[in-house]
């Protein structure tokens, strides 16, 4: 399972997903399934966004093994 902290970054430097999204060349519907879990994204993408606000890809997704995976 992926967390991200997209939406906390987004405030911080007060980006709606909108404008997140064309940043990144991604709908604003990616955004928003990113930040409730919905979407895993691609490699590119995750640098993508990293990139939007400065930090490294692991600042702002973090992987964490499901319960039920062995």
């Amino acid at each position: 399972m992926i967390r991200t902290r997209i939406k906390e970054y987004r405030a911080r430097f007060d980006l709606s997903q909108d404008e997140l999204a064309q940043k990144v060349g991604v709908r604003r519907e990616t955004i928003g399934y990113l930040e409730k879990g919905r979407y895993n994204p691609s490699l590119v993408l995750a640098w993508k966004i990293a990139k939007v606000f400065g930090c490294t890809i692991e600042d702002i997704f973090e992987v964490s093994e499901d319960q039920g995976e062995a």
